[in-house]
């Protein structure tokens, strides 16, 4: 028999490990599991650009990846390499026609007469851009694209059987590697895009007995080009036929154990173990608006060149790797894995598309639009266009161009949800080169004040309207811009931004709007003449640009209350705002489209234009207009499931913001549906190609930053003065966890919920703002300091 105070002594030991479990136990829920490595991997190398090559970029430079055994291709581009523009053409002036204005009040007069037709040939004819001429699918004279560089090839001495081949894409460390076997030998091969040092980087490696021989040949498309040697440098200089743009290359090899000569356009390494390339481009083009031309690239080169000299292999590969995490790591998103996680990234979207559950390639193709954003976009650089950086034609689809009708807006919805406001700069930096080209179209087809930007937008200011109507009109281009430009202060709180930057160009976009708007026959303010965009014909107040009208003004008003600018400016938006045309619901039950209720039930179309209140606009909510809420839903309804690449992606996030979860789930499924579409088909050919870019058909950026932000949308909304948690949580992520995501107001969210329930969140306010947290019917006020960090359980309040 034990005495007494054994007995006290063993509880206590026993009370003590009890505690030390349940606090293990607490501090185990609230760690967010530490991800793998994410890759996308391939058994075989790329034979497509377009649905195999795997990208990589340093928003300078972009480049996609083959991978090929005997001969490897690496197609490559410069950011600001553009045909067309005020070089090619003497009289381009930015697509503008001096004195079209004239014309705008007799179309405004057919509109009131209900002269529809008439309307619009005479809009058509008068009030359209100019180019030189145009041909289908792209080379617009005058207007030209975005132009791919060139190629780098490297043949490689293979003696033996390929076996072990793997291709993979580490978008965890944004490192490209290609390793497999050539009898006995090991070949190992890695790329990366350095954004400090603005250079590409390869390095070819193998274990052979005296190494191997190496073949390398630069080559472009472009023919008025020359190639020297200085020292181990193949230098590549040229002027595009087109306009002129002066443009170069070089391409700095070295060898620790290799022979290397230099001939022409080639470079010959022999008897190497290893060989590193380092790429670095530049062109002659600056945004200076009118002539956009000046920069001194070739001495640029040179000095990068002497200073990538100095730097090898392993340390630019650290210092990417560290930069690019800095941007990468802020976010990570567990959704679970299943037995497909051990498969080859095309053989899963193929599992995937036969219904089999795959929640971490969800996963990982919204962390792969993070990294499609930071190797597209960074400071300094200009904004990512169609395709991002990477186009491997001298006339791409729809010229690879700035497309503002929803595309470029599109691609940077993520940008500042996802934790990377960083790289929404170059749009914000970029709009403003656009303000006085924009100016100049306001004046000469509207006879207004303030800029605009219309469907199409290449680096040379073309702002005009398109040369075809009706989708090239649609002058509510900078004010849908301006919304990022609000965004961006929304997140970040950066008042010094929002006085200097954001609210000068929401103004000047506010503006035009204040001229152009007139009062139709029932008192309301309209815009005239309006196409709602690429569907349907001319009218006079078409929904989209009433609603992007509405969030202009809005926005403008509260950056005129924050700056405590009471101006006359600002009482004209408060009078102007209350006079505007509101959302309509129509016979049907649905939002309209148009002023006139006209929307066909039957009609499939790609855009949903009307419903720009719903998302990314906050006019249509489920609290506040419940009744244009469902109507919206009744119209995206009617629309149906089918659609192209981006398309799909705009209907997550609709669906997110009428927290209907597994609606959206529905749209992710839908949009990873494999393809091998790379054609036009612009009604219901959208899909995902196997190295995860998404088809439109053909490739477009826009499809897959659609997706990401709309997996953040389906976890997190802080739109409306409200952070809402797992708002549209679908039964497919039934547990999860999420960290770094940012909410309006600067906050970081993170997340973890099991069964479909949260367990607990963990919120930081970066300024030491206030905050309303929303979960499952539960409101809290949240009141926290600069930095102070809060954890909650599920019922909001504070877990101790």
């Amino acid at each position: 028999m034990k005495s007494p105070i054994n007995i006290g002594i063993f509880s206590m030991k026993l009370i003590g490990i009890l505690l030390l479990v349940l606090a293990t136990a607490c501090t185990t829920q609230l760690e967010n599991p530490k991800p793998d490595e994410l890759k996308l991997w391939y058994t075989k190398e790329a034979k497509s650009w377009m649905r195999e090559a795997l990208p990589i970029g340093n928003g300078y430079m972009g480049a996609m990846v083959f991978g090929g055994i005997d001969k490897e291709q690496i197609q490559f581009n410069e950011e600001s390499l553009w045909s067309g523009g005020p070089g090619e053409w003497e009289a381009y002036n930015g697509g503008n026609r001096a004195g079209a204005h004239e014309y705008l009040p007799l179309v405004r007069e057919l509109l009131s007469a209900g002269k529809y037709e008439e309307a619009h040939q005479l809009a058509g004819k008068e009030l359209t851009g100019v180019i030189k001429n145009n041909t289908e699918h792209g080379l617009w004279e005058g207007y030209g694209a975005y132009q791919a560089f060139g190629d780098l090839y490297v043949e490689v001495e293979n003696v033996g059987a390929i076996t072990e081949y793997k291709r993979e894409l580490n978008i965890s460390k944004a490192l490209a590697e290609v390793r497999y076997k050539s009898g006995d030998t090991n070949h190992k091969r890695s790329y990366f895009a350095n954004y400090p040092n603005r250079v590409m980087v390869f390095k070819f490696e193998n274990d052979a007995n005296g190494g191997l021989d190496y073949d390398i040949e630069l080559q472009t498309p472009h023919t008025n080009v020359q190639y020297h040697q200085h020292a181990d440098e193949l230098i590549l200089e040229g002027k595009l036929q087109n306009n002129g743009m002066a443009f170069g290359a070089r391409v700095l090899v070295t060898s620790n154990d290799g022979q290397i000569s230099i001939t022409e356009n080639k470079i010959n390494v022999e008897s190497a173990k290893s060989v590193t390339l380092k790429l670095i481009a530049e062109t002659d083009y600056t945004t200076d608006y009118p002539h956009y031309k000046g920069n001194d690239f070739e001495s640029h080169l040179a000095q990068r060149a002497t200073i990538l000299k100095t730097k090898s292999f392993d340390n630019l590969l650290a210092e990417h790797i560290a930069d690019y995490q800095t941007l990468f790591n802020r976010v990570s998103l567990e959704l679970g894995s299943t037995e497909a996680n051990t498969l080859p990234t095309d053989e899963r979207l193929l599992k995937y598309g036969k219904g089999f559950a795959d929640p971490s390639l969800e996963s990982l193709y919204f962390q792969y639009g993070r990294y499609l954003l930071i190797s597209s976009s960074r400071p300094g650089t200009l904004p990512a266009n169609l395709q991002g950086k990477w186009n491997d034609k001298m006339a791409p689809p729809w010229a690879s161009d700035y497309h503002m009708n929803i595309n470029e807006q599109m691609i940077y919805w993520p940008a500042e949800s996802t934790n990377l406001s960083e790289c929404h700069k170059p749009l914000l930096d970029y709009m403003e080169t656009l303000v006085e080209p924009g100016k100049r179209s306001a004046r000469d087809f509207f006879n207004a004040d303030g800029w605009i930007v219309n469907t199409m937008n290449n680096t040379f200011g073309f702002t005009a309207p398109g040369w075809d109507f009706p989708w090239g009109f649609f002058p509510g281009g900078a004010a849908w811009l301006s919304q990022h430009a609000w965004e961006h202060y929304g997140y970040t709180q950066d008042e010094v931004y929002l006085e200097e930057q954001a609210f000068p160009l929401m103004k000047e976009a506010a503006q035009f709007w204040l001229d152009y708007l007139v009062e139709s026959e029932d008192g309301f303010l309209v815009s005239a003449p309006s196409y709602s965009p690429e569907h349907g014909g001319i009218s006079s107040g078409a929904s989209m640009d009433m609603q992007i009208v509405w969030d202009l003004f809005t926005n403008c008003i509260a950056a005129c209350e924050l700056l405590e600018e009471e101006s006359e400016f600002k009482k004209q938006l408060e009078s102007a705002k209350n006079k505007l045309l509101p959302p309509q619901i129509g016979s049907w039950g649905q939002l309209q489209e148009w002023k006139e209720d006209r929307d066909d039930p039957k009609n499939k179309h790609r855009h949903i234009s009307h419903l720009f209140a719903l998302h990314p606009g906050n006019q249509i909510n489920l609290e506040d207009t419940p009744d244009l809420a469902q109507a919206a839903k009744v119209s995206l309804n009617a629309r149906g499931d089918e659609g192209t690449g981006w398309s799909l992606g705009w209907k997550i996030n609709f669906w997110a913001r009428l927290q209907d979860g597994n609606r959206s789930h529905k749209m992710i499924s839908r949009l990873l549906r494999t393809t091998t579409d790379e054609g036009f088909d612009m009604i219901q050919g959208g899909g995902t190609y196997n190295n995860l870019l998404c088809a439109h058909p053909p490739f477009q950026l826009d499809g897959n930053m659609g997706a990401t932000a709309g997996i953040a949308e389906m976890l997190l909304q802080s739109q409306g003065g409200r952070i809402r948690l797992l708002p549209a949580l679908p039964d497919a992520w039934k547990s999860g966890s999420v960290t770094g995501l940012k909410a309006r107001g600067n906050f970081e969210i993170d997340m973890k919920w099991h069964k479909g329930r949260l367990q607990w969140s963990r919120i930081k306010s970066i300024l030491g703002n206030n905050c309303t947290l929303e979960y499952n019917g539960i409101k809290r006020n949240i009141t926290l300091g600069e930095n102070q960090t809060l954890v909650l359980g599920p019922d909001l309040l504070p877990l101790d």
